[in-house]
């Protein structure tokens, strides 16, 4: 790559220091000339924050005092990236470990081509070898409601390595352009956690910037590890209102649809099969969503 553009990595600590170190030692391996980090502290209750800042001197430490969810810590340390002058902002899950190269081949991609407003990475589970977890998003836009990960579960043997358009990016890789951001604003912070990223892309494509699947640039995901794993009732509550929230905000003609036909159907499954927890809390987010409900719980 011959263009060098300054980037500023942002990661989210949330009381899971080990993780957000082993995150930043590996970026201390990347091979891009040119970018510098910020861990936002989520609110941590265990002294994290600080021992972060010790030892990762190189590293910005912002303490937010308060858990401000996945939108609100990383809107922190997107202003602040602005402010020093970033061109490009590198949101990364700190439960990840990243390729050396992963960062050059997003913003590889990103500088072929001046219309590309985020970049996102082929992300691999972390406990599980070649195991994919998302390579490209998948929105339908007459049934946007059924939104997925491209190829998520399935093994890499080389299917989907070919750069393509996205329709999102997710926030555990997301390469963004500092335009873009000007253009359509920050994360929205009344979902506080899942769907953001979604939103955020669509916003994005719905201004005119392409979204790319840059599948060079690799990234190891821990996944859930913030959240207690994928069975984490607060997950299907978040999951379950957001939704609505997404696509009441971006696809409003689908909304009854949405309700309806697929996530009250999704709960009804999830309790015949036994999973009272999990329906419980799904269906509360959608009665919270009915309240107008937002931000955390």
């Amino acid at each position: 790559m011959t263009v060098t553009r300054p980037v500023v990595i942002i990661l989210v600590n949330w009381n899971n220091e080990p993780d957000t170190a082993e995150c930043l030692e590996s970026c201390r391996k990347l091979c891009y000339p040119e970018f510098s980090m910020i861990v936002v502290d989520n609110g941590s209750a265990d002294g994290s924050g600080e021992r972060l800042r010790q030892r990762f001197p190189d590293v910005e430490v912002i303490e937010t005092g308060r858990n401000l969810g996945f939108a609100g810590g990383n809107n922190i340390g997107i202003r602040r990236a602005l402010e020093t002058g970033a061109d490009y902002i590198w949101l990364l899950n700190n439960d990840t470990v990243v390729d050396r190269c992963a960062l050059s081949a997003l913003v590889e991609v990103a500088e072929q081509d001046r219309t590309v407003g985020m970049a996102g990475s082929k992300v691999l589970c972390f406990d599980v070898p070649g195991r994919i977890w998302y390579a490209g998003g998948l929105i339908d836009d007459h049934a946007p409601y059924r939104c997925s990960h491209r190829g998520v579960s399935e093994e890499d043997v080389g299917q989907y390595d070919d750069p393509s358009e996205t329709g999102y990016v997710t926030g555990c890789s997301l390469l963004v352009r500092r335009n873009v951001i000007e253009q359509i604003g920050q994360l929205d912070e009344g979902m506080f956690l899942y769907f953001e990223d979604t939103d955020w892309g669509v916003r994005a494509r719905k201004a005119g910037w392409r979204l790319i699947y840059a599948p060079r640039s690799l990234v190891l995901h821990k996944v859930s590890v913030s959240m207690g794993g994928m069975d984490s009732p607060r997950m299907f509550y978040y999951l379950a209102r957001n939704l609505l929230y997404f696509i009441r905000k971006n696809y409003p003609r689908v909304i009854v649809r949405a309700f309806g036909f697929d996530l009250f159907q999704h709960v009804l499954v999830m309790a015949k099969k036994g999973r009272w927890a999990a329906a419980g809390w799904a269906f509360r987010g959608i009665v919270d969503f009915l309240r107008g409900r937002t931000g955390p719980l």
